[in-house]
């Protein structure tokens, strides 16, 4: 289950304020925001999307702060209801209409700190996307340094040792072996991600960060 992704992770105290509530607009209020944030994005010449674990939770993908996130629930001894595996989790709308506007190239870059893969899933291109915690679909060599896409999402959380070769093939065949991309707390951001991901947003005149809590 998606939650167990939590649960995988080392023992850590400082989680953060726990149980934030959320705010709603009303309708009238969204509509002129919306309006806005159209015009805004019309406007700007280079657009980043910084997206984080709200726009997966109506896909049944927990948050963790929220008023019913993992960590929320679980300092009152519960577990999220709400829970389905990653496998069978699939894009949001908002996953699909972030896909439309990279492909409209009214977006040019998304910053992402989700693991879940519904960006990828959606079809949005890996050179338009940096994954800072890492991917539950994504594999990575420990010689080679080369990336493989799983069918299913691995277990394994922390950049594991899968105990599974190398499977690259060139004129000399690589010797290491596949880890997860999933960081656990100790971990440094992905170098290549980090980078592209700051690159991309210094040279932005329009960033748009999602601002739901968790």
């Amino acid at each position: 289950m998606s939650c167990n992704y939590a649960e995988g992770l080392s023992p850590y105290e400082n989680k953060g304020k726990l149980g934030l509530a959320e705010t709603f607009d009303s309708k009238e209020d969204f509509d002129k925001k919306i309006k806005v944030l159209s015009e805004w994005i019309d406007k700007a010449k280079h657009v980043v999307l910084h997206t984080g674990a709200g726009i997966s939770t109506s896909a049944g993908i927990p948050d963790f702060r929220g008023p019913n996130g993992v960590w929320t629930l679980e300092k009152k001894g519960i577990k999220p209801k709400v829970n389905i595996s990653f496998d069978d989790a699939v894009p949001t709308v908002t996953h699909m209409a972030i896909l439309e506007l990279v492909n409209q190239g009214k977006v040019h870059y998304v910053v992402s700190q989700n693991i879940d893969g519904l960006h990828l899933r959606s079809g949005l291109s890996r050179k338009y996307l940096a994954e800072l915690h890492g991917n539950m679909y994504v594999d990575q060599c420990n010689k080679c340094e080369r990336q493989f896409v799983r069918k299913s999402a691995t277990n394994s959380v922390g950049q594991k040792n899968l105990n599974i070769p190398c499977p690259y093939r060139g004129f000399r065949p690589c010797r290491g072996t596949l880890h997860d991309t999933i960081l656990d707390w100790e971990h440094n951001l992905p170098q290549k991600d980090i980078n592209m991901g700051d690159y991309n947003s210094s040279i932005a005149d329009l960033s748009i960060i999602e601002s739901k809590r968790g």
